[in-house]
């Protein structure tokens, strides 16, 4: 397990918290720890450095990154919760550990509900099921048709198991009522790699991964797991408007720390990370790699991991899903 920190320094304290946390709390005095459970260069960890150098800069205290991958974020996200909870070790919470995994898994080290203070929900982001530009695959209908004449014959990638290109296609499946094969890979870049390679049949990928690959023709797109279209393909349809009713999968990721934080440090830290959703560099990063912006209070970020949990819960149930 590689260990890596990025260490942002803050030249100055753009934004002051509240005098009385300050003065109370005397918080931050020292350099905070944000543990990314996902392994450097993807997603998760490019928007663990972005934020953290945001809060870095605000609180005027370092923000160390500290990547702790493996077992689906179990790892990492098992650390989260058994820091001190004081504020200085936060981390990234995610689809997958946060939703899926605690039913998945018969055992796990942790649990969400019990374990995590939810801090602030920084992004949403659909996936794109794509194939290769040469595949026999034109719309969402071929595919169902496909599986249904063959079961057990056409193949969707994954990064792995329990994560979002996974459970898209397990609700895919669920929903059209078609036997489809799941090919887990580890990670989402292999797994794409075997899909331009013509080694499976097609995969729900990441927005962020996604689009590069499609403007530079190496992949083809046939439908968004997001409600709407989205504004960087706006002619690409929904899995809905290509006749998978009520499909909709949205990847997304926010700030957390351990249970029982004080209050007024996840409100500072709350309140820090929704100024830094404002910020225009970090919102055009995000929305230029097609994710949603969230933000909004810890109250709310707990009631979306509760439904987002109830409802991963029953696709793992249905599917009897399990870790291979």
């Amino acid at each position: 397990m590689q260990r890596r920190h990025f260490m942002f320094s803050s030249a100055s304290a753009l934004l002051l918290p509240a005098a009385g946390v300050w003065a109370q709390e005397k918080y931050p005095s020292k350099p905070i720890t944000l543990i990314c459970p996902y392994a450097a260069g993807g997603n998760a960890d490019q928007r663990s450095r972005q934020v953290g150098k945001f809060i870095s800069t605000a609180l005027g205290q370092p923000v160390l990154v500290d990547n702790k991958a493996g077992a689906g974020g179990n790892i990492g996200t098992d650390a989260i919760a058994k820091s001190k909870p004081d504020g200085y070790t936060i981390g990234m919470g995610n689809f997958a550990p946060l939703a899926v995994n605690p039913t998945m898994f018969e055992k796990l080290s942790f649990d969400p509900a019990k374990d995590l203070t939810p801090i602030c929900l920084i992004e949403k982001g659909p996936l794109i099921l794509t194939v290769r530009p040469d595949s026999r695959f034109k719309t969402v209908k071929d595919v169902i048709a496909a599986a249904k004449a063959t079961p057990g014959k056409v193949t969707f990638a994954s990064g792995g198991m329990g994560g979002s290109h996974h459970l898209s296609g397990e609700t895919f499946k669920q929903i059209a009522g078609i036997d489809i094969i799941h090919v887990p890979y580890k990670g989402g870049a292999p797994a794409a790699t075997d899909l331009i390679g013509g080694q499976v049949d097609m995969m729900f990928t990441q927005m962020y991964e996604a689009a590069p690959m499609i403007k530079a023709g190496k992949l083809r797109p046939l439908a968004i797991t997001s409600k709407g279209r989205s504004p960087l393909f706006p002619d690409l349809p929904t899995m809905q408007e290509a006749g998978v009713a009520g499909f909709e999968v949205q990847n997304w990721q926010g700030l957390v720390g351990p249970a029982r934080m004080p209050p007024a440090i996840v409100t500072l830290l709350n309140q820090t990370c929704n100024k830094a959703l404002a910020d225009p560099a970090i919102r055009e990063q995000m929305l230029s790699q097609g994710n949603e912006i969230a933000g909004g209070t810890p109250e709310q970020f707990a009631a979306f991991i509760r439904a987002e949990a109830a409802r991963w819960g029953k696709v793992v149930k249905d599917g009897h899903i399990r870790p291979e």
